[in-house]
């Protein structure tokens, strides 16, 4: 395993592991009978461009799907938004969300996304146009938005109000229940050795962006952060954070007063895992109508053995329960995993699964709050990448990921629509 770890990571960095603790690798017996989990058509659209890095996707209550991604072809680099207007009918207008001037910063992460009523808004990454080859990671963060339900869109704002010649990326974007736009970002602003987690806030529909907030510094740089919050209003942050001895691990933190202020990151799942280095593997957060919060990460353990767990809180964060192991395959390294959650509880994470000669994209489901889970399937066809997921209040998600179909990139969308809430589980191979 060691090795196949070594020869899978070689596109980003090696990786060293050490023991965590208050592991659960829960070894579930198979429930019969299985959940009719309904999948819809796959929709399609090859991109004939050089490069595509994306896409993110969101499906609100009516069912309607929204995309963006980043392209490249020649020397041109474009942030686009289209719409899937119902499950299984085809992609919609592309539309350009970048104005004149504005080139996209080149990178791994599609923009972030988020979708409230006929407001599309947007954070993404723009070249620092006074960027040197001294500092080649230098960019500023900029939010767009529509107000037509992604016909058009408005021209972008600056979010970061630092106006150094620094990197600003790795964004997320979230509407709480009031309406209030929440952004957070990784930020190298104070000049130090390891980055900070910054936020901002958009009361006005996304028209400006507030006063910058730092949550946390020593910040892992590119494991991108990710946010939600519950129905009474907190709002979670996480993020990847180094500890002392070269420590990475995925932390929370909440604020209880709309994002103005944040409380000390809390650690999830105490990995222990030892990496001078930032691992680029995210971890994705969650709600239920009940309040307990869902993270989903990535980690290693001192076997050096890539795993994949989900843990829970059920006081806002404070604490967190033992940790679930997620991926089963005992020949595939598991990367890449991003969590829906809908109102009831209900559980979707999707992945990806590697190895020297495949690439796929696999789902597991939960139907009782994460206690259980069915086992991994497959999505893709082809060699398959960068699975995003979101679920509606009505159960029915959007997955959407890559796929190479040469001479194309091809970007597919599927829908799933959950069963009644019921216990589902898996078995151990």
């Amino acid at each position: 395993m060691r090795r196949m770890t070594q020869i899978l990571k070689s596109r980003t960095v090696g990786h060293v592991g050490v023991a965590g603790n208050l592991l659960l690798c829960a070894a579930i017996a198979l429930a019969e009978p299985a959940p009719s989990f309904v999948l819809g058509p796959k929709v399609t659209t090859d991109r004939k461009v050089r490069s595509v890095v994306g896409p993110s996707v969101r499906i609100d209550d009516q069912g309607h799907i929204s995309l963006a991604w980043v392209e490249e072809e020649k020397e041109t680099r474009t942030v686009l938004y289209s719409r899937i207007e119902k499950a299984g009918v085809s992609i919609g207008e592309l539309v350009r969300v970048n104005g004149p001037g504005e080139v996209p910063y080149s990178r791994q992460e599609a923009p972030a996304l988020a979708v409230s009523g006929d407001d599309v808004l947007m954070t993404w990454a723009v070249t620092h146009p006074k960027m040197t080859p001294d500092r080649p990671f230098s960019n500023d963060l900029r939010l767009s938005r529509s107000t037509d339900g992604g016909k058009t869109f408005q021209p972008s704002v600056l979010v970061n109000d630092d106006q150094q010649v620094i990197g600003h990326s790795f964004d997320s974007i979230h509407v709480a229940p009031d309406g209030v736009v929440h952004m957070a970002w990784i930020d190298g602003r104070e000049g130090k050795k390891e980055s900070g987690t910054f936020t901002a806030r958009s009361t006005d529909r996304g028209r400006t962006a507030e006063k910058n907030l730092k949550v946390d510094e020593n910040t892992c740089v590119c494991c991108r952060t990710s946010m939600t919050s519950s129905s009474d209003g907190t709002l979670y942050v996480a993020w990847r954070k180094i500890l002392p001895g070269d420590l990475r691990e995925t932390v929370v933190a909440r604020s209880t007063d709309g994002g103005r202020t944040f409380a000390a990151p809390v650690i999830v799942g105490h990995d222990r895992w030892v990496f001078p280095g930032c691992p680029h593997r995210p971890a994705s957060v969650g709600t239920d109508r009940q309040g307990r919060l869902y993270v989903v990460w990535y980690t290693e353990g001192s076997d050096e053995t890539p795993s994949i767990y989900l843990a829970y809180s059920d006081d806002k964060g404070e604490t967190f329960s033992p940790k679930q192991k997620l991926n089963l395959s005992k020949g595939t390294f598991p990367d890449h995993p991003q969590m829906a959650v809908d109102p009831e509880g209900r559980l979707i994470i999707v992945w990806e699964e590697q190895s020297p000669v495949r690439r796929e994209v696999v789902m597991s489901v939960s139907l009782d709050r994460g206690q259980t889970f069915s086992a991994p399937q497959k999505l893709n066809e082809k060699k398959g990448q960068t699975p995003a997921l979101s679920i509606n209040a009505q159960g029915l998600a959007a997955l959407a990921w890559m796929e190479h179909a040469m001479p194309a990139h091809r970007i597919v969308v599927q829908t799933i629509q959950m069963p009644a809430t019921q216990t589902i589980a898996r078995q151990e191979p």
